[in-house]
């Protein structure tokens, strides 16, 4: 039985089919990616009207474009997810596939090797404080750069495009850095 949520985003769902869905990290995939990999992606996005597909640990968000409504979609969504596991597939995006093959030319949430003191804190505060909350609603957000006192994220699954995204940089984001990292002055999306 595959539960859905609401998200802060009204054009994603998340899909929660209370299984593994991703064991390499949060992945997100477009529409328009001729050369996606990964079965289930392929199928999701092939349904009219999906924008992007996103794959968290135990989640997958779904967006939609604007002007569908969700009672047109998720039960497709749901049919193609619960196809999938039914032919006996543990999980969707397994550590075996070749990382580099399937994130080519997906949008990964991999890491910049970017490192210094301050940036392993903002990454940890991101991992251990901001991630968690991120993912409930259906996303995900990773660290893009740290210059001036500006630290630079993107938003990624439900979060990205979302209308209350500027509120959550500004309001939760940021305020979480800089109150662990005094080096942090403000945030920004990329």
């Amino acid at each position: 039985m595959i539960e859905t949520e609401h998200t802060p985003n009204p054009d994603t769902l998340k899909f929660l089919p209370g299984k593994t869905v991703s064991e390499v990290g949060p992945i997100e995939f477009l529409k328009n990616d001729k050369s996606i990999k990964v079965p289930l992606a392929n199928k999701i996005l092939s349904l009219e009207g999906t924008m992007m597909v996103f794959f968290g640990k135990d989640f997958i968000t779904v967006k939609k474009e604007k002007d569908l409504n969700w009672n047109d979609l998720k039960h497709g969504i749901i049919s193609e997810i619960n196809d999938y596991y039914s032919k006996g597939n543990d999980v969707v995006v397994s550590k075996d596939l070749k990382l580099e093959n399937i994130l080519k030319n997906s949008k990964s949430t991999t890491k910049p090797i970017q490192s210094d003191k301050i940036i392993d804190k903002i990454n940890e505060v991101l991992d251990s404080k901001i991630r968690p909350a991120v993912a409930r609603d259906g996303g995900d957000i990773t660290f893009k750069s740290f210059n001036d006192g500006v630290v630079t994220v993107e938003l990624k699954g439900s979060c990205s495009g979302c209308p209350s995204s500027t509120m959550t940089l500004k309001q939760g984001v940021q305020n979480l850095l800089c109150h662990y990292i005094p080096e942090v002055n403000s945030v920004e999306a990329y």
